[in-house]
């Protein structure tokens, strides 16, 4: 990967763009959940942009904004939550998860995926994006990240289907999608 050419305040630089990148891949989505969202700024972002419901979730509050709620009622909001235990969301009630630079902080990410899967309706998307192995991030940050391909096995063995992963960004941004299982018989 190269990362010696790219300064310090990439990652920064490149968030408008991200965004946008994350609005039109989640953009039929009418329900999303952003896991691990920190301040809650892609879940106002995507609320204001692609009037979409969405819900962030974060297991520290410190960063969230004062107004944890849109104006206009529940179009977005900010809860204080484990992503591990997500009890107050309904079954298959998501239309699409998305989690930004947080897998790698998680202290147990398959038991968060298998959540997502639950509470996405079938066909509904997991899109995560995070920094990836060897990384400037990684040289910034001293953090451990994931391969690219553990990262498609983890969305893979928590039955996700059609799992894409690839690197964009000049290789310093990791994505990957996967859609929850069509259930095909009653019982599913």
């Amino acid at each position: 990967m190269a990362r010696a050419n790219l300064p310090e305040n990439f990652y920064e630089r490149i968030k408008p763009c991200l965004h946008e990148r994350i609005g039109r891949e989640l953009r039929l989505a009418r329900h999303v959940l952003d896991v691990g969202c920190g301040s809650c700024e892609l879940v106002r972002y995507l609320a204001n942009a692609y009037h979409q419901k969405v819900a962030g979730v974060d297991i520290s509050s410190g960063s969230f904004p004062k107004r944890r709620r849109s104006l206009e009622g529940q179009r977005f909001r900010c809860i204080h939550q484990d992503a591990a235990h997500l009890e107050f969301i309904r079954d298959r009630s998501v239309d699409a998860v998305v989690t930004t630079w947080a897998l790698h902080e998680m202290k147990r990410p398959q038991a968060i995926l298998a959540e997502v899967n639950r509470i996405l309706r079938p066909g509904g998307e997991i899109l995560v994006i995070d920094f990836p192995r060897g990384s400037l991030a990684q040289r910034l940050w001293d953090e451990n990240y994931y391969s690219p391909a553990q990262v498609e096995r983890m969305v893979q063995q928590a039955r996700f289907t059609e799992v894409r992963c690839k690197t964009i960004e000049r290789g310093q941004v990791l994505w990957v999608t996967g859609h929850r299982r069509n259930l095909t018989g009653a019982g599913q």
